[in-house]
């Protein structure tokens, strides 16, 4: 299984990332399934959510909550 890393990320309706990885694909990421789990619940608020950005090699939320890369990636669909 090959790592790839994002690039870009851009917080979308409904709790979903639209993401540029390194290989230049965009993904669309559905953080909802995540939020039943109390280490992710803060992400229900809309104004946490929308501070998804690229550290140096994940999606991080200003609150310090972030997913693996692989998880991002291989958990994602394309986006048309």
């Amino acid at each position: 299984m090959e790592s790839h890393y994002p690039i870009s990320v851009l917080p979308i309706e409904s709790h979903r990332l639209l993401i540029t990885f390194d290989n230049k694909e965009r993904r669309i990421f559905d953080v909802t399934p995540y939020l039943d789990d109390s280490f992710f619940a803060p992400l229900r608020n809309p104004a946490i959510f929308s501070t998804a950005k690229v550290n140096p090699i994940t999606v991080e939320w200003a609150n310090g909550i972030d997913i693996c890369p692989d998880e991002l990636y291989y958990n994602s669909t394309p986006a048309k």
